[in-house]
């Protein structure tokens, strides 16, 4: 039994290895070619499935896992069009035969269609195949681009600001692609703040594509527009666009806006004009200054003793009667002797009913002497112009006479040889702050020194106020020398508030030549609007005068070295007996040439920004009193020939080393 299955064991083997030998088995199916990406440029394509935004000029890569047979792949990658044209093709192969560069002999149509097909003949030399895709696309669309613009030849495609643009202007723009011209006339606009100049838009092509565009509504002179290209604006072809803006400047109209006068009434004019701040705008109660036109019970200490002084101007020129001035000089020094004092001095600034302190500052609620100089300057200065033989002139003598005999200088040193500018029954001393030199209270220390009852000693204005000589300055801007003073001068109104009473010319100590001082800095500050190196509109030599003023960013001390594009006329004109030429140049330009925007019930408004387009619509005490007083210095030196003549005053200036 056991033999006879292992025969058929055998036999069994046999059989079955002879059938094999016969019939050889089915080679296995070839495996199918793996695409890995689809691409044109770096825009990733996906099968079936439209993507947007391809780019233009760049090829179409194919990537597979193998390398390809490139003939069939040359036969089998195709690129149609939206009308399922096929197109040129440019084949190469990469990394090894894997990837595939096909590059239109032509860039793509932007904002178009495509769509990339790949046949199932595509093989890999050892057989493998590809099942066959599809990979729809469309193009980006080109933006709508402005080639070119201009405004009267000007290109304004510039980071430089546009000035001095005709008042009729035409703008020339020329663009990539055509655009119905009353597609641009809705997206295009020039602008004043709220208000809208009217434009022509015509097109000056057959393929509206260059454009002129002029206003038909006046624009004003001297003043800042906005040109604007709306984002929306759409070709013919429906592109975005990125829009264009840019600002630029008008063309000063230099005829005049009032009629001519001679220059002796001009001046007359604008005295009369500036003072009318102090008269019709004086506190009704108080008679004294309002600080600005909106104040209201506010009034202020320096700024009054300012208006002091213009109402002698005044009644000299003939604005008020002698009557009027002496009633309203009577009004305010009866005030200032029932007003809250502080060891004689008064605060910046009082409440013109009821005479009590308004505080400056948290801390500055007590006595200025600054301001309190001031004041006292224009009492003297009434005082030596009063008839003391007339009784009620007399009385008016007395009463100021008094006022300034309580003013204590000498407590305002705390024992130490400098005054100090403010203090406070509740703060005490806690602004301490020294009155040093250079600046706009040199007349503070001669106040001081020529006081009867409370005068300093010289070493106060030695080491306090030119601190040892240390306000030396000494050298020289714009081939002008300056003797004293921060670079390039500081504020024109260091060169003001003093000298509305102390006369300069012939005046000189161990430090300086005054004369020079104040013309010098004067000069530099004309000078550097010249120069005007921050390229600020309407800046020249007829447009100058930088010192403290409102501004379109608030109040602040304009100078070189803090120059905002802020012109303050009282710069100029309170100037007018230091650089006479100059300053009348710059009264005129002013007045006729930039009247229709400076001037107004006061005189000029206290400052502009030609640069933002913006025109202050306040008064300042403190820069209105000089306006009239300085000019009425330069005419006939009324106030300074009454200040100096106090035998106070020429006492101080002797104590103090002057020779005047």
């Amino acid at each position: 039994m056991l033999r006879e299955r292992l025969i058929l064991i055998c036999c069994a083997t046999f059989l079955c290895l002879s059938a094999c030998k016969e019939t050889p088995p089915e080679p296995p199916a070839p495996d199918f070619l793996q695409l890995i990406s689809a691409k044109v440029g770096t825009t990733t394509l996906v099968s079936d499935q439209v993507v947007e935004e391809a780019p233009l000029d760049q090829p179409v890569l194919v990537r597979f896992a193998l390398a390809l047979d490139t003939e069939s792949a040359m036969d089998q990658i195709t690129l149609e069009d939206e009308d399922s044209n096929p197109l040129n093709l440019n084949f190469s192969f990469l990394d090894n035969d894997k990837t595939v560069s096909a590059r239109p002999e032509q860039p793509l149509d932007p904002d178009t269609s495509y769509n990339l097909l790949l046949g199932d003949e595509i093989k890999a030399p050892t057989g493998e195949t590809f099942p066959g895709a599809s990979f729809p696309f469309r193009t980006l669309r080109l933006p709508l681009v402005l080639e070119e613009i201009t405004i009267d030849n000007i290109n304004m495609d510039t980071t430089g600001r546009l000035t001095e643009i005709p008042l009729s202007f035409e703008i020339k723009a020329r663009f990539s692609q055509a655009i119905d011209p009353m597609e641009l006339s809705s997206k295009v606009s020039v602008r004043k703040g709220n208000s809208t100049l009217a434009l022509d838009v015509q097109a000056l092509d057959s393929e509206n594509k260059y454009f002129s565009i002029k206003n038909t509504s006046a624009a004003s002179h001297i003043e800042r527009y906005n040109f604007r290209i709306s984002t929306d604006l759409q070709a013919s072809s429906n592109n975005p666009f990125e829009g264009f803006e840019k600002e630029f400047y008008t063309e000063i109209d230099l005829t005049s806006k009032f009629p001519l006068l001679s220059d002796e009434d001009l001046l007359t004019k604008v005295q009369e004009q500036t003072f009318k701040y102090f008269w019709d705008f004086g506190h009704p109660v108080s008679g004294l200054s309002r600080e600005r036109n909106t104040s209201g019970d506010l009034v202020t200490s320096g700024g009054s003793g300012f208006g002091v002084m213009a109402i002698i101007v005044a009644i000299e020129r003939g604005f008020i009667t002698r009557a009027e001035g002496i009633e309203r000089l009577e009004t305010i020094v009866a005030f200032l002797g029932q007003a809250d004092r502080f060891h004689g001095a008064w605060s910046h600034w009082l409440n013109g009913v009821s005479g009590d302190v308004i505080p400056f500052s948290a801390n500055d609620d007590g006595g200025d002497l600054v301001e309190t100089s001031f004041m006292a300057m224009g009492l003297l200065c009434a005082r030596q112009y009063l008839n003391d033989q007339v009784p009620a002139e007399a009385t008016l003598i007395a009463e100021i006479n008094t006022l300034w005999e309580e003013i204590e200088w000498d407590w305002y040193t705390r024992g130490q040889n400098a005054l100090y500018w403010h203090w406070s029954p509740g703060k005490g001393w806690v602004m301490n702050m020294k009155v040093s030199g250079y600046n706009e209270a040199l007349i503070t220390y001669l106040m001081a020194a020529s006081s009867p009852t409370h005068g300093i000693d010289s070493l106060v204005y030695h080491q306090g106020w030119a601190r040892n000589g240390s306000m030396v300055n000494g050298n020289t801007y714009y081939n002008t020398t300056l003797p004293l003073g921060p670079p390039l001068g500081g504020p024109l109104f260091f060169e003001h508030y003093t000298y509305l009473g102390i006369n300069p010319f012939g005046l000189t100590d161990q430090y300086a030549d005054y004369q020079q001082q104040v013309v010098n800095h004067s000069l530099i500050n004309y000078q550097y609007c010249i120069d005007n190196p921050n390229n600020y509109v309407g800046y020249s030599a007829d447009c100058w005068g930088l010192t403290a003023s409102d501004g379109n960013n608030g109040y602040s001390a304009h100078e070189p070295g803090n120059d905002r594009g802020v012109i303050t006329p009282t710069a100029a004109l309170s100037s007018m007996p230091y650089t006479p030429d100059e300053s009348m140049d710059a009264l005129k330009h002013f007045y006729y040439v930039l009247g229709d925007k400076l001037w107004g019930p006061y005189g000029f408004y206290d400052a502009f920004n030609l640069t933002e387009g913006w025109v202050a619509d306040s008064y300042l005490a403190i820069d209105q009193g000089p306006i009239v007083c300085m000019i009425e210095n330069h005419r006939t030196g009324l106030l300074w020939n009454l200040f100096m003549s106090a035998p106070e005053v020429q006492s101080g200036l002797t104590k103090l080393g002057f020779s005047y």
